[in-house]
């Protein structure tokens, strides 16, 4: 399955505690859309968040996120890992 990252820019009032309670929501709906959202990273000071799922397509992913709190990333890339 595709892994794709995805980057949210300039969230407003980013804390630790917002950035896990969306993605608590976004584990609940996510088997709907047949992603798995793996990992997430923020930046508090600038109000950035990067998302990391395997998803079939970049729409199921943007899917979850619109369902579970409707904060939809600017960007979603498809990445491959590395060694």
């Amino acid at each position: 399955m595709p892994l794709y990252m995805d980057i949210h820019r300039k969230v407003e009032g980013l804390t630790g505690e917002i950035i896990a309670g969306a993605h608590a929501k976004d584990l609940e709906v996510q088997n709907k859309h047949g992603v798995r959202y793996l990992r997430y990273w923020y930046d508090e000071d600038n109000g950035k968040v990067f998302c990391l799922c395997e998803a079939p397509s970049k729409e199921a992913a943007e899917a979850v996120h619109r369902e579970a709190h409707g904060v939809i990333a600017d960007e979603i890339i498809e990445v491959k890992e590395g060694i």
